[in-house]
């Protein structure tokens, strides 16, 4: 697929995505209305509980430093994320509300050493601050088959997706929309005027992106949908503006398919288009990104090979520190989303329940990126060497082992451990770095 395709044509502004949302909700009109079979807004109600352990530790070997100068960064941390999410008021409209309290604290770190985990606020000094939190909450109605949610969210998108890589999840503050009127599709649509990183407390005016950083953009729109073809075939479809900064589209295809009883063939395709918007607060850029990934999975064992081009001039950004990059070579710390670079990746997931450990998965990839030229790559992305000239003909590889295991039954039913280890080498546009993450989570579920 290229930029030329028909999915490009489709360029909503927000008061047309607004009305295609508003289309299907009337649609609906002659549907059962969820509120109205709702036990009650206390009797739906949920509470839970997640107890987060979090350790991080980056070595920088070659290339590059932490941000206070330092060869490597490194945190321990606790996390506790508690959230509250009502049922509905009953009758042909439901009210509710969700909320959450979420607490981050300081278990042990260098001196400066915390700043390049974002795992906790830092001061003026870049020391670690000993704590911090986040509270906040949100108001929603449930009508004709559609969700609205306004304060704090945590939209899931290939476009706008909150990020949970870090010790506590980051939100964005607006109007949050779902719609599931029609069986096997759900559309959803949003726009938003703040976001909280995960290391900070307070919503940050404007938005930051990954490889830029903070950016003075008013708002954060999207709409797009999840349909189901049938058990084999699924699509998705979503376009996103950062006001004066982007447009995103995105569209996406996934394939599966049982060969037999204990062998599936899978397969899918992710493409992406980025371009600039309005007051060009980045440049001006136009890129177009994508992956595409077969394997086969028979009983414990699951091999994946995928490819990834970015076919454009300059870096394919997205939000900082969220998941709303769906790219099959984007890993743990490499995305392999240079302008022009080209990549391949082997993947091998065992689920260990098979040789008598339920519970316990492994997972290990090697990726390989080349070709990446940042000749043509505007201002804001553009990467030079010692002498001042673009850098060219860049390539880098990364390697990931995992290790996860989950508690079955007993007093800590559903405990996990998970042990992330990656280990990348580069030439001059990026970092030579072994990296180990430890995240232990323990959920309770209160109501």
């Amino acid at each position: 697929m290229t930029g030329q395709g028909k999915f490009m044509h489709i360029k909503l502004s927000t008061s047309r995505a607004w009305g295609l949302i508003l289309a299907w909700t009337m649609s609906s009109a002659a549907t059962a209305n969820t509120s109205e079979a709702s036990e009650g807004f206390i009797e739906d109600s949920e509470l839970s509980i997640l107890n987060r352990n979090y350790y991080f530790n980056r070595d920088i070997r070659k290339g590059g430093s932490s941000p206070t100068g330092n060869s490597y960064s490194e945190a321990w941390t606790q996390g506790i994320i508690t959230r509250f999410s009502s049922g509905y008021t009953q009758g042909f409209v439901g009210f509710g509300i969700d909320s959450f309290a979420m607490l981050g604290l300081k278990l042990d770190t260098g001196a400066g050493r915390a700043l390049g985990t974002t795992l906790l606020p830092v001061d003026s000094n870049n020391q670690a601050e000993d704590s911090y939190s986040k509270v906040g909450g949100a108001v929603k109605m449930y009508v004709l088959d559609t969700e609205f949610k306004y304060g704090d969210v945590f939209p899931t998108s290939p476009v706008i997706q909150f990020g949970e890589s870090r010790l506590l999840p980051e939100t964005f503050r607006g109007l949050n929309v779902r719609n599931f009127s029609i069986d096997g599709l759900t559309l959803q649509g949003g726009r938003f005027h703040a976001m909280s990183q995960p290391q900070n407390s307070s919503l940050g005016k404007g938005f930051s992106t990954f490889y830029v950083g903070d950016v003075d953009s008013d708002w954060l729109g999207y709409f797009g949908g999840d349909y189901s073809v049938n058990e084999n075939i699924s699509i998705r479809l979503y376009t996103s503006r950062l006001k004066d900064v982007w447009n995103q589209h995105y569209a996406s295809m996934n394939l599966n398919y049982d060969l037999s009883d204990n062998l599936t063939l899978f397969g899918g395709f992710n493409y992406y288009k980025a371009k600039d918007q309005g007051k060009q607060l980045l440049g001006s850029f136009d890129n177009d990104i994508y992956s595409t990934h077969i394997g086969v999975s028979s009983g414990p064992h699951r091999i994946t090979l995928s490819y990834q081009e970015n076919t454009g001039d300059d870096d394919f950004d997205y939000i900082s520190n969220s998941g709303s990059i769906y790219l099959d070579n984007s890993i743990q710390y490499s995305d392999f989303n240079s302008p022009n670079e080209r990549s391949v990746m082997l993947r091998y997931d065992l689920d260990m329940a098979t040789f008598g450990v339920p519970g316990l998965s492994l997972m290990a990839r090697y990726a390989s990126g080349r070709d990446a030229d940042y000749s043509n790559a505007n201002s804001y992305y553009a990467r030079v060497d010692s002498s001042g000239n673009a850098l060219r003909n860049q390539s880098r590889w990364e390697r990931d082992l995992e290790a996860r295991y989950v508690v079955q039954e007993g007093s800590f039913k559903d405990l996990s451990v998970r042990v992330r280890h990656a280990v990348t080498r580069a030439d001059e546009f990026s970092p030579d770095l072994n990296e180990i993450r430890v995240i232990t989570e323990y959920p309770l579920n209160i109501l």
